[in-house]
């Protein structure tokens, strides 16, 4: 089937807007129609004992802040009907996600209230304007249950910055490295505030990205939480940063109970080292070829068996082709990670793939070429390192996602879902979709109408945000073989007691 075939992510995003509120799973919501509409446009990029914020976001994060959770979906819908914006709401409860929840033990736990925000997002944004409140909303709810768990287990907000320790502008960008590679929480935090006065948007970036990709500690999330705080940075506003890419780099910083990596040669740190000088050994001409199955082929079976430098060494070597590019790499890093659900679809897996996603974005984003590189490497390296985290919490699978073959024909999203998982679930996607594209489309509002009414897990955002994005950033001929493991993480039948909460705020 040829490309112009498929789907094209604005084509789904028309799509969604118009159809998904008068779907079946959405029945009994027509009140939302009442609420001020959420349009595609807004939602668009475009002193004390606890950090200040700027005045006029303060009173909508201390209300989210201060609201008992019993209260705040419907003091938080009162607000909207009095006129707060989308981006108001959006940007509030990530800042009040950042200030009031310690990414510590590890950027994940209570921490994900913040990860899952821009996943919230990504759900919106695909909704149709009257439903894009709920999974704002549901993420207002997450973020009081975290709030409370984090005030009982550390107590912790975020201080303002010591600006007697904050660097002046011309020496912001090397005391930020310097601190990061000595891995120096006082300093870096100072260092942050520095480069944000200092740098602009493209250099932090690659900044920011060079220290979120050099390690898996905390399975992914440092990365995860790069790509999705800049994200919502877009939209939200740049003037509100400070204060999240302060509690960014404290993130990069956890060394996971690790002594001091700037003194230590340790298994974690290894890949990043050896992916630098990989990196920019490629050839300046790295990019012009285009995707080949052969070797997306070739490298899917690799990445089954190598290690991590091994596997980095590979995507050298294919991108050094001549006529080949990074975009074969892409799509076997995608489907390389999809893969992994279908072997074991747990926790590490999943990270794997949202992990991926992030990657993607961070390497998409980023201005620096060599970065790029490393990161396209960086990725590889990866995958078998959460293989063997599979593998360490119990039986894999040898299902293999560009083996399966489609099951009998499916006439309903219904029946999918219903399949079960692993490989069942995936045959039953592959013979639901057959040659109709629209049909993909299809699933992928069934399982966005599952996430709205029955979602009780940050996972359940992040994870299906994910692979419902990256559908549309592997070539069209991948695409049924991810949506095959796009479903192996979903709420169950039954239904979560906050959609009737919500429901009944929204409908005042």
């Amino acid at each position: 089937m040829s490309a112009s075939a498929f789907p094209s992510r604005r084509r789904f995003l028309h799509r969604s807007a118009g159809g998904v509120s008068a779907a079946a799973g959405l029945a009994g919501w027509e009140f939302l129609g009442k609420l001020p509409h959420v349009s595609a446009q807004e939602i668009e990029a475009s002193p004390g004992e606890i950090v200040p914020l700027r005045s006029e976001i303060e009173p909508l994060v201390r209300l989210l802040e201060e609201t008992p959770r019993n209260r705040v979906i419907e003091e938080v819908t009162d607000r909207i009907r009095r006129g707060t914006s989308y981006r108001e709401v959006l940007g509030a409860l990530l800042l009040a996600g950042v200030r009031n929840i310690e990414p510590r033990p590890a950027v994940g736990f209570q921490f994900h209230a913040v990860l899952v925000v821009h996943s919230a997002h990504l759900a919106s944004l695909s909704g149709p304007d009257s439903d894009r409140w709920l999974p704002i909303l549901w993420a207002v709810d997450d973020f009081k249950t975290s709030q409370a768990r984090d005030s009982k287990d550390r107590g912790w907000t975020m201080s303002p910055v010591d600006e007697s320790r904050v660097p002046k502008p011309h020496r912001a960008r090397k005391a930020f490295i310097d601190a990061m590679e000595r891995w120096d929480e006082e300093a870096a935090d100072a260092a942050t505030a520095g480069v944000f006065r200092s740098l602009g948007r493209g250099e932090l970036f690659d900044l920011f990205a060079t220290y979120a990709a050099r390690d898996l500690r905390s399975i992914g999330h440092k990365v995860i939480y790069l790509a999705n705080a800049w994200r919502t940075l877009q939209i939200m506003g740049w003037e509100h940063a400070e204060p999240v890419l302060r509690s960014l780099s404290y993130a990069l910083l956890n060394r996971g109970g690790n002594p001091n990596p700037a003194d230590h040669d340790l298994p974690e740190d290894r890949p990043w080292r050896e992916n630098g000088p990989l990196a920019e050994s490629l050839s300046p001409t790295w990019r012009a070829g285009g995707s080949h199955d052969e070797t997306t082929l070739d490298l899917l079976a690799m990445l089954r068996e190598a290690d991590p430098i091994e596997a980095a060494t590979a995507v050298a070597k294919a991108v050094d082709r001549k006529n080949v590019g990074p975009s074969a790499v892409i799509d076997a890093l995608f489907v390389g990670s999809s893969e992994l659900m279908l072997r074991q679809p747990a926790i590490p897996a999943l990270h794997a793939v949202t992990t991926t996603n992030a990657m993607h974005y961070v390497y998409r984003t980023c201005s620096d070429d060599t970065l790029r590189r490393q990161l396209l490497l960086q990725n590889a390296s990866f995958l078998p390192m959460f293989l063997e985290f599979m593998h360490s919490r119990g039986d894999v699978s040898d299902l293999r996602i560009d083996t399966l073959e489609a099951g009998d024909p499916v006439d309903s999203t219904e029946t999918v879902l219903a399949a079960g998982k692993r490989e069942a679930q995936a045959k039953a996607i592959l013979g639901f979709v057959g040659d109709e594209p629209n049909r993909a489309l299809d699933l992928i509002d069934a399982v966005r109408r599952r996430i709205f009414l029955q979602g009780t897990d940050a996972h359940h955002y992040k994870f299906s945000s994910a692979v419902l994005e990256d559908f549309f950033h592997v070539s069209p001929a991948w695409r049924n073989q991810l949506l095959a493991s796009g479903t192996q993480y979903l709420p169950g039948e039954s239904k979560n007691p906050l959609a009737d909460r919500i429901r009944a705020a929204l409908a005042g």
